[in-house]
C-alpha cells in the first residue's frame, strides 16, 4: 500500500510539472485598461507562429505602457515594417519583455533615439543596445506609448515575454496576464491525408474532407469513412475570447485512438529558428489554394519544431482492415476551455493498384543542388532548398517564368535569374523583377544588377516577370503650401507615391538641414515634427527628395514662414 501510495504521488507531481511553472504575480499588466486580445500566442500566421499576443488598444493610439517590473532597457529598434518601434527590458528574474508597433518612446528614449536618427541622418536605427545604468525603470513607470508602426494591421500593442538567456518565446498568459475567456474552440472542418500510394480514404489516394456535426457544448462528431493504410489527420480550429470577435489560435492539439493518446502538441513555448516549420505543420497547399489552414495531428517528415510531446508513431495512424477505430481530436484554450471531435473509422481492404506518375522533366532532389534553364531564364536551388524530393513545373511563356505554383513551402531561398543581355542601356536601367502570381497585380521583388543579369532571392515559388520603370515617384504637400506661414502647424506632411517599382528612399531637409521624417507606409505620409529643432529665422526652404527602387527620383523645393 505505501508503494501504491508512493506511485500515485509520484504521478501527481509528474502530471504538476510537465509544464514549466512561471511566475504568476512578477509582472502587472503593461497597459492599464481591460485585456482583450486580438491575437494569441503561438497562433498561425503567413509562414511563423505569433511570437507574443496582441493586446486590443480601443482603436486608439497613444495610451501609456507600463513597465510590468523592474528592470532596464535592454534594446530599442526602429525598422518601417515588422515590430515597427520596438522596446525591450530585461528583468532581473531572467525573462526579457517586448513592446511592439508603438507609437513613440517616453521621452527620455525618445529624445535618445531621435539624437541617433539625426546623427545617422536615417530614421532607421538598426538595434541599439543602451548601457544597462541608461534608462532603468521601475514597475509601473511608462516606458512608451501604443501604436501602429510597422507591419501592423491596426493600433494594438504587441506583447511578448522571452527567456532572457535562450531568447525562447514564452505563453504571457502563463505569467498571470489575465484575459476573459469561457468560449469553447470552435472546430470547422476535418481534412483526412492518405499518406503513402497504397493508403486510401473513402476509395481515395487523395486528401479528403470529412463532414463534421456541432453537437452543442464544444461536441462534435465527423461522419463515419472508411480507410486503409497510413493516414494523417489535420482540422481547422480557431477560438474566440470573451469581448472579441477575433479567431484566435488554441493553446493544445491532442489526437486519441481507442482512449490513448497518440499525438499531442501545444504552444508554450517555442525559439524563432523553427518557426518556419509551420508550413510543414499545416497544409500548406490547401493554406494558399484557399487561405484555410489545417493543423496536421501528425509531424511531418523534416518538421523540427519542438511543440510536439510524446507523439506515438509521428501520429500517423495505421489502419488495417475490418477493425473499427475510435478517434478523438481535443482543442483546448489556457483557460482550459475544450472541444472535442469523435471520429468513427472503419478499416477495410485495399484491392486497387496506384502508381505515382512522373509528370514534369523537373525533378527536385532535396538534398542536391538543383539548376535548370528555360530561355531567358535560370533558377538555382541551393541543397535542402526543398524540404522533400518531387517534380517541379518551369516554363517561360509570354515573357512569365512560371516556377511550379506557390503550393510547396521551401527551407531556403532560391536565386531567379534574367538574362538582359539583349535589352537597350536604357532598359538596363529601368528594369526590375516582379513577383505576377495575383492576376492584375504585380509586387517588385529586391532586384540586384550584374553585368547583363538581374537576379532576385526568393523564398516563394510562383510567377515572375521583368517590368520597366520609367516613371518618378509623386510627391504631393498634405498640411501646407508653397509660400505660407506655418506658425500654428505642429508638424510639416507630404504624401509620396510610387505605382511602379515603389519607393526605396527619401531624403527631407530645412534650410538644407537634414530632418527626420516618420514615414506612414500605410497612408503613404510623411510627418516632420517642428519640435525637433529650432529653426532660426522666419523664412525656410523645405527640400524632399524621392528615389524608387529603380532610381528614378523626384525633388520638390518649396518655401514656408514660420515665427518662434
Amino acid at each position: 500500500m505505501k508503494h501504491f501510495f508512493s506511485f500515485l504521488l509520484l504521478l501527481f507531481c509528474t502530471s504538476l510539472f510537465s509544464q514549466k511553472q512561471y511566475p504568476k504575480n512578477y509582472f502587472s499588466a503593461p497597459l492599464d485598461i481591460p485585456i482583450i486580445l486580438a491575437g494569441t500566442f503561438g497562433e498561425l500566421r503567413s509562414n511563423h507562429f505569433h511570437s507574443g499576443v496582441d493586446i486590443k488598444t480601443q482603436r486608439k493610439e497613444g495610451l501609456p505602457i507600463y513597465a510590468p517590473a523592474n528592470g532596464y532597457v535592454s534594446r530599442i529598434k526602429v525598422a518601417q515594417y515588422g515590430f515597427g518601434k520596438a522596446l525591450y527590458i530585461k528583468h532581473p528574474n531572467g525573462y526579457t519583455t517586448v513592446y511592439a508597433h508603438l507609437q513613440k518612446f517616453e521621452p527620455r528614449i525618445q529624445e535618445y533615439v531621435k539624437q541617433i536618427q539625426y546623427n545617422k541622418e536615417n530614421y532607421y536605427t538598426g538595434n541599439l543596445f543602451p548601457d544597462e545604468d541608461k534608462f532603468v525603470v521601475r514597475k509601473g513607470d511608462i516606458i512608451a506609448y501604443s501604436g501602429d508602426t510597422g507591419s501592423s494591421g491596426g493600433p494594438h500593442l504587441h506583447y511578448e515575454i522571452r527567456d532572457s538567456k535562450t531568447e525562447h518565446i514564452i505563453n504571457p498568459l502563463l505569467f498571470g496576464l489575465k484575459v476573459k475567456d469561457d468560449k469553447h474552440p470552435t472546430i470547422q472542418k476535418l481534412m483526412i491525408f492518405p499518406l503513402d500510394n497504397d493508403s486510401r480514404v473513402n476509395n481515395s489516394n487523395t486528401k479528403t474532407g470529412i463532414p463534421i456535426k456541432n453537437l452543442g457544448d464544444g461536441k462534435y462528431v465527423a461522419e463515419r469513412f472508411t480507410a486503409s493504410g497510413n493516414i494523417g489527420l489535420g482540422i481547422s480550429v480557431f477560438d474566440r475570447l470573451n469581448g472579441a470577435m477575433n479567431k484566435n489560435g488554441i493553446y493544445s492539439l491532442e489526437m486519441k485512438i481507442n482512449g490513448k493518446r497518440v499525438y499531442y502538441h501545444d504552444v508554450e513555448t517555442f525559439s524563432f529558428s523553427e518557426s518556419k516549420y509551420i508550413n510543414l505543420h499545416i497544409d500548406f497547399e490547401h493554406y494558399i489554394r484557399y487561405k484555410k489552414r489545417f493543423q496536421k495531428t501528425f509531424r511531418a517528415p523534416k518538421n523540427k519544431l519542438s511543440l510536439y510531446k510524446n507523439l506515438i508513431n509521428e501520429g500517423v495512424i495505421n489502419i488495417k482492415p475490418l477493425e473499427n477505430y475510435n478517434i478523438e481530436i481535443v482543442a483546448k484554450d489556457l483557460e482550459g476551455n475544450t472541444s472535442l471531435l469523435r471520429i468513427p473509422v472503419k478499416g477495410v481492404k485495399n484491392n486497387s493498384i496506384f502508381k505515382n506518375k512522373d509528370t514534369t522533366a523537373h525533378k527536385i532532389t532535396a538534398k542536391a543542388f538543383n539548376k535548370f534553364q528555360e530561355k531567358n531564364v535560370t533558377i538555382a536551388f541551393p541543397k535542402n532548398s526543398f524540404y522533400y524530393d518531387c517534380f517541379l513545373n518551369f516554363e517561360v511563356r509570354d515573357s512569365i517564368a512560371k516556377i511550379h505554383e506557390p503550393i510547396i513551402p521551401l527551407n531556403k531561398k532560391f536565386t531567379l535569374t534574367f538574362d538582359t543581355s539583349t535589352l537597350t542601356s536604357e532598359q538596363k536601367k529601368q528594369v526590375y523583377i516582379a513577383n505576377v502570381t495575383k492576376k492584375r497585380y504585380s509586387r517588385y521583388v529586391t532586384t540586384k544588377r550584374k553585368e547583363n543579369k538581374v537576379y532576385t532571392n526568393q523564398k516563394t515559388l510562383g510567377s515572375y516577370r521583368l517590368l520597366y520603370d520609367s516613371i518618378p515617384p509623386s510627391i504631393s504637400l498634405v498640411n501646407f503650401s508653397d509660400g505660407k506661414w506655418l506658425t500654428k502647424n505642429k508638424t510639416l506632411k507630404v504624401k509620396i507615391r510610387d505605382k511602379e517599382s515603389g519607393i526605396k528612399e527619401y531624403r527631407a531637409t530645412i534650410d538644407n538641414d537634414w530632418v527626420l521624417m516618420e514615414y506612414n507606409h500605410k497612408k503613404r505620409i510623411l510627418t516632420y515634427d517642428f519640435n525637433d529643432k529650432k529653426l532660426v529665422g522666419s523664412k525656410h526652404i523645405f527640400k524632399i527628395v524621392v528615389s524608387d527602387n529603380v532610381g528614378n527620383t523626384e525633388i520638390i523645393s518649396t518655401t514656408f514662414y514660420r515665427k518662434h
